[in-house]
């Protein structure tokens, strides 16, 4: 093991580590990367260094883990100078005599004298030359100081009430919205500026600090080149005074960002991801080399499973699907302080997403109180034990999904979490890890393919931190399968809403785009969306779960992808025309929207739509390929499961009725422009109830649609017009409010099987008087020859409000006007293109002709059976039973 030094393992090591890292996609060359993680090696950037104290990789002494991986972020009351600095440090000790020091000649290398340990003091920083023409600002004396206070202040958004100098904002239960806010706190109470997205970014009140007096003492620098300045008189300008930390900097956090901007400048201009971001990647992966090697678990379906994000989107889903699909009981690790709180907030999410929560899924289910940030899962160490040698799988969906925060926020959630699971699959006897990753691990701008083997993007060329961590994740079990670790990667791309429940995820980007879509009517141009309902994600990715043989591959859970034609077009044959526009435009046109009238339930979107780094995923995302899925397509297919369909309008219809329930879409409403409509005429008569119909009466109406959501979910059509009937009054009626079901009540005869429904009209009229009537007609479909007839011929009564019926008869479409009118005369919406108002004509008259068939069949079948009733020979015991 090279020997560990103040500025981590020796050049030739680093070099090592980087070739290895380079298999996995990153985007630069081998010198490119040392310059970017080691100060002082060859080659490297003067002083290139996040904060000046990222650990490097450190060889595993022993192909055995001496610690578990999330330790080494256990401890976050370290001091504020050492920034994580110990984080792949390993600490030798043996894991079968956790309570014995291991002699340092046997197990580890000499240390460096205590005064420089990591473990009892701060790392040093190196001394930077100052930049060409420019001195440096002094440190600032009160820089602890102002760390306290913006701790104290922060403290105020987190349920706990206090942060410690060191720990995330987010990881303590700080929100998005909180963020906002102590931004604006921090402006007002301390004058410091700082950036909403280098919140995001890192949100540790020492780390926002720093960054902070490095930007002001930068700008500082700028303004004033030297020490002393003279006025216009040529006398000595007095030395300016220091209001506040934010108006200095410390000599390495100038160094840092000459660092920063030299590897920028000499970077190819599409590699936008932080040179600090990058060191602290390379330096995570290397703990993946620390795992033990271990033999190939055995093939068998699974029994015990361990779960984590039971109580998320997808991974509640799973959670019922492996109850459903195997006999396996589920172990489900649950954030919180005790088994009742546990097993209260699985429940609670379980009925969220209108997924069951019976004594039979309690039976077959252990809470386990623990955290994916923490050592071992912040699980007692009898316990993982205990796991380790009783576990058959290993699940790992548990993540932490925001688009907004940095890297250095969600790696305990997405990346050392992932290497502790892995950790645990490994320990006792040997596990297979089943990950679910994402497609994210390619939001390359400009990638050219997204197979199931296709190289990942470059790391360098990705920005955001969601999909750094997830590359992260992925790439260092990629690793943990060269020491023999079965690992599986399922990657999903936008899940979708449930298709028979309608469940969503409400903070999913997918959910939030299309309820902007539905909302403001506007499309923003895009190559693909990869995106599939969570029920059959979920399906295929507990299949591969419990099939051996699909163990140890990666698979692309994305189903059919969806192309902006797919889109616009299942818009429109909704009911919802939808105008493209470019990404720019449809940006500013939705954020104006959303600020204009606020939604609260979208929220976040608009603070994705405001951010910098938020806004490259989402290009990525729009402008990257199709997913393919070969691999997963023969799996299910194998299995003889459903195979993947389009993400289409159907699919989404129970959905967006929730979106809109909740107030995050909006569905088409009667009032609305129509989507089709059509003309029908009818002439015939009507008299007093009981007598014959000898007065005149005709209706001119028009039929429409708001959209075929409204056919689907209610057969129902929206009627406009007049209706003249001097029997009931001089003057022609007019239609208030109007509506006809197709096939009401699913075409239940009426009158023991004579007659089937097949139209019934409600109509709610108004005459010149202002009187109020109403009139009740139905379309019956007989066991005649006559089914032309019968399809034209309406029996009706009116009456006037809150009374019976003073007037029955029957009119009849004229047959020269049928065609003409309800076929050749359909009007669709303007605004639609040709092809699509095509498609939206016979999408209409399959769907009505398809109804009116299974109408006019009814009384035929009916019929026949009663013949077939009479005619078979009887039993001779019938007449006893």
């Amino acid at each position: 093991m090279p020997e560990v030094n103040e500025t981590g393992p020796a050049p030739a090591d680093q070099r090592a580590t980087a070739e290895a890292i380079e298999r996995g996609g990153i985007g630069l060359s081998v010198t490119d990367l040392l310059a970017r993680v080691a100060p002082g090696a060859e080659g490297a950037h003067p002083a290139a260094r996040d904060e000046a104290e990222l650990s490097q990789p450190v060889a595993p002494a022993a192909p055995e883990f001496s610690q578990p991986v999330a330790s080494v972020v256990a401890e976050p009351l370290r001091p504020v100078a050492h920034d994580e600095a110990e984080l792949s440090q390993p600490v030798a000790r043996d894991e079968a005599q956790p309570s014995q020091p291991v002699a340092p000649d046997e197990a580890q290398p000499s240390h460096p004298p205590a005064s420089t340990h990591p473990e009892t003091a701060a790392v040093p920083h190196p001394e930077p030359a100052p930049a060409s023409g420019v001195e440096p600002a002094p440190a600032p004396r009160d820089e602890p100081a102002l760390v306290s206070a913006v701790a104290a202040l922060a403290g105020r958004y987190v349920p706990a009430g206090h942060l410690p100098p060191d720990a995330d904002f987010f990881d303590a239960g700080g929100t998005s919205v909180h963020a906002v806010e102590l931004v604006a706190a921090l402006e007002a109470d301390l004058g410091l500026t700082i950036d909403l997205d280098e919140v995001f970014a890192d949100a540790r009140p020492a780390s926002l600090v720093r960054r902070a007096t490095r930007a002001a003492g930068v700008a500082t620098a700028v303004r004033q080149p030297a020490a002393q300045t003279t006025t216009e008189t040529g006398t000595p300008a007095p030395a300016l005074p220091v209001p506040s930390p934010t108006a200095t900097a410390t000599a390495t956090a100038t160094a840092t960002a000459t660092a920063a901007a030299a590897v920028a400048a000499t970077a190819p201009s599409d590699a936008v991801a932080r040179p600090e971001d990058l060191a602290r990647i390379l330096s995570d992966l290397s703990l993946a080399d620390r795992l033990p090697f271990v033999g190939a678990p055995e093939p068998t379906p699974p029994r015990r499973v361990l779960l984590t994000g039971a109580t998320g989107f997808l991974g509640s889903h799973m959670l019922l699907d492996l109850l459903r699909h195997s006999d396996a009981h589920v172990y489900c690790l649950v954030r919180a302080a005790d088994e009742k709180a546990a097993l209260a907030r699985l429940g609670e999410a379980l009925k969220g997403y209108a997924l069951p929560w019976s004594s039979e899924v309690r039976r077959r289910v252990t809470v386990l109180p623990g955290d994916i940030r923490e050592p071992r899962l912040g699980l007692p160490d009898d316990l993982w034990d205990r796991l380790a040698g009783e576990l058959d799988s290993v699940v790992s969906v548990a993540a932490a999904v925001d688009f907004l925060r940095g890297y250095p926020s969600l790696r305990a959630s997405n990346v050392l979490g992932a290497l502790t699971l892995a950790e645990l699959a490994a320990r006792g006897r040997p596990k297979p890890l089943h990950h679910i990753s994402s497609v994210a691990v390619f939001n390359e701008v400009g990638i050219p393919a997204m197979g199931e083997d296709d190289p990942l993007a470059h790391i360098d060329r990705l920005v955001a931190g969601y999909d750094q961590s997830k590359w992260a994740a992925e790439v260092a079990l990629r690793r943990a399968r060269d020491h023999g670790l079965v690992v599986t990667a399922l990657r999903p791309g936008g899940i979708g809403g449930h298709t028979r429940t309608g469940a969503y995820n409400p903070q999913d980007l997918s959910s939030g785009l299309l309820s902007a879509f539905a909302r403001y009517r506007t499309v923003p141009a895009f190559r693909h969306l990869n995106a599939a309902p969570v029920d059959w994600v979920s399906r295929v990715a507990v299949a591969a779960i419990c099939e051996p043989d699909a163990w140890g591959f990666d698979y692309h859970l994305t189903g059919v992808p969806n192309t902006l034609d797919d889109v616009v077009r299942d818009m429109a044959l909704g009911g919802m025309h939808v105008r493209v526009s470019d990404w720019e435009e449809w940006r500013a046109g939705t954020l104006a929207r959303l600020e204009a009238e606020p939604v609260p339930e979208l929220g976040f979107l608009t603070r994705v739509l405001r951010s910098p780094t938020a806004l490259k995923l989402c290009e990525a995302t729009l402008t990257g390929p199709a997913a393919t899925a070969d691999r997963t397509d023969a799996l299910v297919e194998a299995l003889g499961l459903p195979p993947a369909a389009r993400y289409d309008a159907r699919a989404q219809l129970k959905t967006f009725e929730r979106l809109a329930g909740d107030g995050l879409a909006r569905l088409p409403h009667k009032d609305d422009q129509p989507y089709l409509w059509f003309s029908e005429t009818t002439e015939g008569g009507v008299g007093p109830v009981g007598a014959a119909p000898d007065g005149p009466c005709s209706m001119a109406l028009t039929l429409s649609v708001a959209s075929m959501h409204q056919l689907v979910t209610e057969r129902r059509v929206d009627v406009r017009g007049e209706v003249t009937c001097p029997a009931a009054h001089p003057a022609p009626l007019t239609v208030a409010r109007g509506d006809v079901w197709v096939r009401p009540e699913e075409g239940i005869p009426h009158r023991h099987g004579l007659r089937h429904p097949l139209l019934r009209y409600r109509l709610e009229l108004t005459d010149a008087d202002g009187g109020r009537w109403w009139v009740e007609g139905y379309k019956y479909a007989r066991a005649r020859r006559d089914l032309w007839r019968q399809t034209r011929t309406l029996t009706v009564e009116l009456g006037r409000e809150g009374r019976p019926a003073s007037l029955a008869g029957e009119v009849v479409v004229p047959a020269d006007t049928y065609v003409r009118d309800q076929i050749d005369g359909i009007r669709v919406d303007p605004r639609l293109t040709g092809r699509e108002k095509r498609a939206a004509k016979l999408t209409w008259l399959a769907w009505f002709g398809l109804e009116m068939g299974r109408g006019l069949a009814g009384p035929f079948a009916r019929a026949a059976a009663d013949l077939l009733d009479l005619r078979r020979t009887p039993n001779p015991t019938e007449n006893h039973r």
